[in-house]
């Protein structure tokens, strides 16, 4: 490693919305702590939690659909010790049952009510403080479904509602109802379908942008030419388009680009692919609040380093075709995305 990725980059602090709390300008998503990543050792995790606070990260993010809540029974001990610490996300929306290929969308009231009360027990709080919409059912009004949230929110169970993978428009709707504090989408130098509407509205109404996946799953940060022969069994990247056959063959070849800024940096290309993110965002008048996934103290240090680095205009230029020539679908089914929605 360089001697700028063995150093832990104390983050400066955003704030989570208009007038919300003030959080570390990169958060830390919890989602491959529990599972879809292949085997997890628990300890390592739990010193990355530690790595994290101490380099500034306070936006922690997890769902009950992790792991069906282990993700968040496990992150409960954490939690507790550093509860004034730390600004605690959590989700709803995603249904699974025995079927391990099942995903369903849920944003009815009767519904939203057993999530939050489940999120609750699980992480062992009184109080979330982001809560959000994980995916958008489009048979239930928003109004229905925000409408709910906000009543979370007047009874002291949630402190601020977010959403995820929503379009513009929706988040304008919604907005209307209740204020938003946050968007969750993918928005990564692979994945900019964000850009089409979601982020001008969040940059309009004054939502932070909180993009998952800023390294592509972990593709930004290096090759996977041959996700069968790289990746461990259980990761469910083996079954992700864009990690399959030709499709990741073609997409190692974009990382060309990225390594060049990132070899004349004495950085690495995840630190580049998360630098970038920051500095699109600064471009829409943004404030943006990436959660890149780890369970490495090591890795951990190396991506909070990169809220130091501000790239030039000729290193912006080289990476901008990067996104166009991505082969491969986000995920093997689009249906609950908001390019699907949009377009």
């Amino acid at each position: 490693m360089t001697e700028q990725n063995n150093t832990t980059h104390r983050l400066d602090r955003v704030e989570l919305g208009k007038g919300g709390p003030l959080v570390g300008v990169q958060g830390l998503g919890c989602m491959g702590m529990s599972e879809h990543y292949g085997a997890v050792d628990e300890a390592a995790a739990r010193e990355t939690l530690e790595a994290a606070l101490a380099a500034g990260v306070t936006l922690f993010d997890t769902a009950d659909v992790y792991g069906q809540g282990k993700n968040e029974e496990f992150l409960a001990p954490f939690v507790t010790a550093h509860r004034d610490e730390i600004t605690l996300a959590t989700k709803f929306g995603i249904e699974r049952n025995e079927d391990p290929t099942y995903r369903g969308i849920r944003n009815e009231r009767a519904y939203i009510r057993r999530a939050v009360e489940g999120s609750l027990r699980r992480l062992g709080v009184d109080v979330i403080d982001l809560y959000y919409m994980h995916r958008r059912d489009p048979a239930v009004p928003l109004s229905e479904s925000v409408g709910e949230m906000a009543e979370l929110v007047a009874e002291g169970k949630v402190r601020r509602l977010g959403l995820s993978e929503v379009t513009g428009a929706e988040l304008r709707e919604a907005h209307a109802v209740h204020p938003i504090s946050a968007l969750q989408s993918e928005w990564s130098l692979f994945s900019r379908d964000v850009e089409r509407s979601a982020v001008g509205a969040a940059a309009e109404l004054g939502v932070a942008f909180v993009p998952y996946s800023p390294l592509g799953r972990g593709f930004l940060a290096g090759a996977f030419a041959d996700a069968a022969a790289e990746l461990s069994e259980g990761d469910f990247r083996l079954r992700q388009p864009r990690f399959s056959g030709d499709n990741a063959k073609a997409n190692a070849a974009l990382l060309a680009p990225i390594r060049e800024v990132a070899a004349g940096r004495g950085a690495t290309p995840a630190q580049i692919a998360l630098a970038w993110v920051q500095q699109r965002a600064q471009v829409h008048g943004l404030t943006v609040i990436p959660i890149p996934g780890t369970r490495k103290p090591g890795r951990l240090r190396e991506n909070t380093a990169a809220a130091g680095i501000t790239l030039t205009a000729a290193e912006l230029s080289l990476l901008e075709p990067i996104a166009a020539a991505v082969a491969g679908d986000r995920y093997p089914d689009m249906t609950f995305t908001s390019v699907v929605r949009e377009s």
